[in-house]
């Protein structure tokens, strides 16, 4: 057998799951019933499959960290886990062309691509690894292979191939309703999955002979590139100057639609592109008034509803056919019918620059989380948590003090030119202007709560001067 690459897309918006999906939480990262993430079954999904040599993730820089903690919780079996670093996104084609170009270096022109979306959902393992075995073979014969679902209903969300067995006739834009019911009534329609695999030499090949201003940016981008990491993990950071200029397009209308020798693999594997509010409840059972509950609730003539909550109870009287979505600092109260026009919502907020369209409370960093707990007229306070042996920048803010008091663990503090240890208890004080660092030397989470104050607070009033996640 070939040695097999799945790759996983992490990146997008999520704007149609908004308030729990933001920019700098995507869609990948939401967390399902059973504790897991997107991204977590994806890679497991792969993990599982025969003959992987490594996996590589293609994601945002911004998003870097966050990916890797999320994959470490997951693999068990230390398998080599590889990330290419997007500065931005910039479509498919350049992600897809960018992996195959890097695993042709790493393993040859014969390593076949599978290429995976972190946010969707598979249900039935074996039926994928099945459909994913004929796609290799497909594949070792110089095939570009798409996989598509056997649709169930006339979705008008997603784009279909008209398909003859494994031979694509037609790929086709999302249709109206009408077209949908006739697609699916004449039984040679799939659902477009966007999921793909290929031999790097005949998808480069491919690319050359139709989309050659793709490969030949992303050749140029690869070149000035930087790579860290050995033989068995590899971590890209693509060239933003050189990125910018690769074509913004999809590798649908890059290759597949132009290319002779495309083939699908039609396929019933409990796929999901989980594009909604009504498709992620849809995965929790409904009572006995075919209510979805997702949080601590008390409802009186309720029906036919999906109710999520993160921390508060959620009460609700007399309402049908609602999805009400409750985070820590944002409310979502949708029709079941008009759930795809969250995504307005979310475009209206970053139109507004309000940050409640880009971060949650919590935000993750390299080094932990910041939660914000309270802020008012020149000052905010927030509750930090750094990761046994993990380091904040050394840093200094033009317009800020900060009081830092710790509750958990102990804290090295560097302080203008003074170096203390603050316990459990304890507490130090960091004058506008002063440059200082936090670091956790323990072997528990440290926990502190920081006292913001001055005119300014904004998180871009940071000049850092050394940093140990190269964000200087």
């Amino acid at each position: 057998m070939p040695t097999l690459i799945p790759t996983i897309l992490c990146g997008g918006a999520g704007s149609r799951l908004w308030p729990v999906s933001r920019e700098q939480h995507p869609k990948p990262f939401i967390r399902l019933a059973d504790g897991k993430s997107l991204l977590q079954k994806a890679f497991l999904r792969s993990f599982k499959l025969p003959d992987v040599a490594e996996i590589l993730t293609v994601t945002n820089r911004d998003l870097f960290f966050k990916t890797k903690d999320e994959l470490r919780e997951v693999n068990s079996r230390k398998l080599p886990a590889s990330f290419m670093l997007e500065p931005f996104g910039r479509n498919t084609a350049a992600a897809v062309a960018c992996a195959a170009l890097q695993v042709r270096q790493r393993h040859g022109d014969d390593a076949v691509l599978l290429v995976l979306a972190a946010d969707h959902l598979i249900a039935n393992q074996k039926a994928f690894a099945t459909a994913v075995a004929r796609a290799v073979e497909l594949a070792a014969d110089g095939m570009l292979v798409t996989f598509g679902i056997h649709p169930d209903s006339p979705e008008t969300g997603y784009g279909y191939i008209e398909a003859d067995g494994h031979r694509v006739l037609r790929f086709v834009e999302k249709p109206s309703q009408d077209t949908a019911r006739d697609y699916l009534a004449s039984g040679r329609f799939l659902w477009n999955s966007g999921m793909f695999c290929f031999r790097t030499g005949t998808l480069i090949d491919e690319m050359n002979a139709h989309s050659p201003e793709v490969i030949q940016a992303v050749e140029h981008c690869l070149a000035a590139s930087q790579q860290v990491g050995g033989q068995d993990v590899l971590q890209l950071e693509l060239d933003a100057e050189r990125f910018a200029v690769v074509p913004d397009i999809s590798i649908d209308y890059a290759l597949m639609e132009k290319s002779s020798r495309v083939a699908v693999v039609p396929c019933d594997i409990g796929w999901s592109d989980i594009g909604s509010w009504t498709a992620l409840g849809a995965l929790v059972p409904p009572d006995e008034d075919g209510n979805c509950i997702e949080s601590e609730v008390m409802l009186h003539d309720v029906s036919n509803c999906y109710i999520k909550s993160e921390e508060r109870l959620v009460g609700a009287v007399g309402i049908d056919n609602l999805v009400i979505i409750d985070t820590s600092d944002a409310l979502l109260v949708a029709s079941k019918d008009r759930v795809q026009d969250v995504k307005r919502i979310y475009a209206g907020l970053k139109e507004q620059g309000h940050e409640a369209y880009k971060l949650h409370r919590t935000v993750h960093r390299p080094w932990g989380t910041y939660t914000v707990l309270e802020e008012g007229d020149h000052f905010k306070i927030k509750r930090i948590v750094v990761k046994p042996g993990a380091s904040l920048s050394l840093q200094m803010h033009h317009h800020r003090s900060e009081h830092w008091i710790v509750v958990r663990g102990a804290a090295r503090v560097v302080n203008g030119d003074k170096e203390i240890f603050v316990s459990t208890n304890e507490s130090t004080y960091i004058p506008a202007g002063h440059q200082h660092r936090l670091v956790n030397p323990g072997s528990i989470d440290l926990v502190l709560i920081e006292v913001q104050s001055g005119e300014y607070l904004g998180e871009d009033d940071i000049v850092r001067f050394q940093d140990n996640y190269g964000r200087c």
